[in-house]
C-alpha cells in the first residue's frame, strides 16, 4: 500500500487530501501521480472506481500553482464526454484545490453562456469542459487555448461511442504542441490506441489492471426470462428489487424512451425513482442527481449517460433493465456500485432477443454471473394489443385538430358506399315524359325545411348522382336533343312572359341604346366604349386619322381585282 506522502505531492495538496478521509493511493494513483509531476504524457488504465479523477487534479494542481491566468486563456484544459462527469471532476478540483489560489470554470451545455464568458474574461487557471460547449466558446471569440499547457482527456473511449473523435482531434489541433498530455479509460479499443500515438509523445502506459476488468468487489447475477414482453421485464426488475434490501440503486436501460416508462412504472407500483437522461434540462439533471446522492431519491433509472464516471460511493445495487449494446458498458454500469473498497450487487435481465449481447459481456469479463430463478407466472405477463376504438380516436382526431381529410362526396360518406361503384342507370326525370317531368323531380327544399324532412333513399341519391353519366355515355343517336329535353310547365319562354314580369336584367337589355346600364334621370350613356378608345389610341400612335379595316364583312379592295395575265412563253 503507498501513502499519499509518499508520491510528491506538496504540502497544502497533502493537508487537502488528508481532509477527504484519504490517506492511501490506489494502484493508478501511486503510478500515474509521480509521473504526471515530471511532465511527461500518461496513458492510464483502469478499473471504474478507482480513483482516476483523483490520479490527475492532485498532480495538475501542484504543477499549476506557480502561475498565474489570463483572460480568456487557460492555462490547463480537461475534457469529459458528459456533463454530469465534468462536474464531477469540478467538485473534485474544489475539493482538492482548498488553501490554493487557482480558479477553474466548468462550461457544459443547459447552462447560460453569460456566466461561463464572465469567467473566461477574469481569467481561469483550468478550463474543465465538454467538446461541443468549449467549440462553442471558441467560435463566438471567448476563448484562446494557445496558453494550454496541461490537457486531460477523461473517459477516452467513451469519447469514441458518442461522436466526439472529430471535435476532439479539431480540440488538439487548437492547443500547441508542446503540452502534457494525459489519457485516462476504463477500455481501451484499437481506435484509442490510434489517438493516442498521434496526440501523446512518448506515453507512460499504466495499467493498474486488465482493460475492461470488472472489480471483485461485485457480486454479478443474471436472471434468464423465457419471453421478451417489456411487462414481464418490468414485473421480473420490480421482483429483483423486492428480492433483497435495496437502499439504493441504479437501473439501466439502453433507450432514453424506455428510462421514462421503467420509472413510471416504478413509480405506479409505489418505489420511489426518478429518470435521468439527455433529454432533460441540465437543471432537472443535476437536481435529480444531487437528490440521489444525499439519500432523498432512493432509485435512479437512467440511461448511460450516468454509466461513465459518477462517483456516488454508497451506490449498494445495479440493476441492467437491458443487456447492453457494447459490452463495455456493463463494465461501466455496474462499477457505479463496489466503490473504494465497499462491496456491492449487480443484476441483469436477459431475454431470448439479448443472446449475441449477453455472449459479448461474458467474453470480456471473463466468467459468467450467477444465474437466479425467478418464480413468476410468464404466460400472464404478456402485454396485450390495445384493440383500436373509433370513439378514441376521434376524441384523439378532435383534440389534436386535425383535418378531416375525406374528400368523399356527401352521400358517399353518409352512407358508407362508393358512388362511382353502382351501374350507371338513367334518372326518373330523364326516363319520364315531358307532361311528368316534374312529377319525376323531387321538390326543391329550402335550408330551414331541409334538415326536418327526411333524407332521401341511398338508392335514389346514386341514381340521382349516375344519370348525368348514363346520359353521357348513351349512344349519340340515343341521347334527347335540346329542344325535346323536359323544361317547366310553369314557366314561359322569354319572349313570351310581359315586361313587368321578366327579371330586371331581360328588361334592360330591351331599353333605347342610350337608356341601356344608366337609369333614365341620369341622362343617356356615351357612345364611346373601351374598344373606342383603344382604336383611338393606336390611331394617335400611327400618326392617321384613319381607322384600320380588318378582315371582317368588308373585303379589301386588292383582293376583288382580277389577276393580271402571264406573259406567253416564247
Amino acid at each position: 500500500m503507498t501513502e499519499f506522502s509518499e508520491l510528491g505531492l506538496s504540502p497544502a495538496t497533502l493537508q487537502a487530501v488528508a481532509e477527504t478521509g484519504y490517506t492511501t493511493a490506489t494502484p493508478i494513483q501511486a503510478e500515474a501521480i509521480p509521473v504526471a509531476l515530471q511532465g511527461r504524457d500518461v496513458l492510464g488504465i483502469a478499473q471504474t472506481g478507482t480513483g482516476k479523477t483523483a490520479a490527475f487534479t492532485l498532480p495538475m494542481i501542484d504543477r499549476l500553482k506557480a502561475g498565474r491566468a489570463k483572460a480568456r486563456m487557460p492555462r490547463a484544459l480537461v475534457i469529459a464526454p458528459t456533463r454530469e462527469l465534468a462536474d464531477q471532476v469540478s467538485a473534485s478540483f474544489e475539493k482538492y484545490a482548498k488553501g490554493q489560489k487557482l480558479s477553474w470554470a466548468l462550461l457544459i451545455g443547459g447552462v447560460s453562456f453569460s456566466d461561463q464568458e464572465q469567467k473566461l474574461d477574469r481569467g481561469v487557471d483550468v478550463l474543465i469542459a465538454t467538446p461541443g460547449r468549449l467549440l462553442d466558446h471558441f467560435e463566438r471569440g471567448k476563448l484562446l487555448m494557445t496558453g494550454v499547457n496541461i490537457m486531460v482527456v477523461d473517459e477516452a473511449d467513451r469519447m469514441l461511442d458518442m461522436g466526439f473523435i472529430p471535435d476532439l482531434e479539431r480540440i488538439f489541433k487548437l492547443t500547441p504542441a508542446a503540452k502534457q498530455t494525459l489519457f485516462f479509460s476504463a477500455t481501451m479499443p484499437p481506435e484509442i490506441t490510434r489517438l493516442t500515438k498521434q496526440f501523446l509523445r512518448d506515453p507512460v502506459r499504466i495499467e493498474a489492471s486488465r482493460p475492461a476488468t470488472t472489480a471483485e468487489t461485485i457480486t454479478q447475477y443474471m436472471a434468464r426470462l423465457p419471453v421478451s414482453d417489456p411487462k414481464a421485464k418490468r414485473t421480473a426488475l420490480r421482483a429483483l428489487i423486492e428480492r433483497g434490501e435495496v437502499v439504493n440503486g441504479i437501473v439501466f436501460c439502453n433507450r432514453k424512451s424506455e428510462v421514462d416508462i421503467v420509472a413510471k412504472s416504478l413509480k405506479t407500483h409505489g418505489f420511489d425513482a426518478a429518470p435521468i437522461h439527455g433529454d432533460l434540462d441540465q437543471q432537472t439533471r443535476m437536481r435529480t442527481l444531487e437528490s440521489f446522492r444525499k439519500g432523498e431519491l432512493k432509485l435512479l433509472v437512467a440511461s448511460d449517460v450516468a454509466a461513465r464516471g459518477l462517483d456516488i460511493p454508497a451506490v449498494g445495487h445495479v440493476f441492467n433493465y437491458d443487456v447492453p449494446h457494447h459490452a463495455d458498458d456493463y463494465v461501466h454500469r455496474i462499477g457505479r456500485t463496489g466503490r473504494a473498497g465497499r462491496t456491492g450487487e449487480a443484476f441483469m435481465l436477459v431475454t431470448p432477443a439479448d443472446a449475441k449481447n449477453i455472449d459479448k459481456v461474458i467474453k470480456l469479463i471473463g466468467k459468467t454471473p450467477e444465474e437466479i430463478v425467478l418464480d413468476l407466472d410468464w404466460a400472464s405477463l404478456k402485454d396485450e394489443p390495445r384493440a383500436r376504438r373509433d370513439g378514441d380516436r376521434g376524441r384523439s382526431r378532435e383534440r389534436s385538430g386535425a383535418r378531416d381529410r375525406d374528400r368523399r362526396p356527401r352521400e358517399i360518406k353518409e352512407h358508407g358506399q362508393r358512388a362511382s361503384m353502382e351501374p350507371f342507370q338513367p334518372s326518373a326525370e330523364a326516363q319520364a315524359p315531358a307532361g311528368d317531368a316534374e312529377a319525376a323531380k323531387p321538390a326543391r327544399r329550402s335550408r330551414s325545411r331541409k334538415a326536418a324532412e327526411p333524407a332521401p333513399a341511398p338508392a335514389a341519391e346514386a341514381a340521382s348522382v349516375a344519370a348525368p353519366a348514363a346520359e353521357m355515355h348513351a349512344p349519340r343517336e340515343d341521347r334527347p336533343q335540346r329542344e325535346d329535353r323536359p323544361r317547366r310547365e310553369d314557366r314561359p319562354r322569354r319572349d313570351e312572359r310581359p315586361r313587368g314580369e321578366r327579371p330586371e336584367r331581360e328588361a334592360r337589355a330591351e331599353r333605347p341604346e342610350g337608356e341601356r346600364g344608366r337609369d333614365r334621370d341620369r341622362g343617356p350613356r356615351p357612345e364611346r366604349d373601351r374598344g373606342d378608345r383603344r382604336d383611338r389610341g393606336r390611331d394617335r400612335e400611327r400618326g392617321d386619322g384613319e381607322r384600320v379595316v380588318g378582315f371582317g364583312d368588308e373585303t379589301p379592295a386588292f383582293l376583288m381585282r382580277a389577276p393580271a395575265p402571264r406573259p406567253a412563253d416564247d
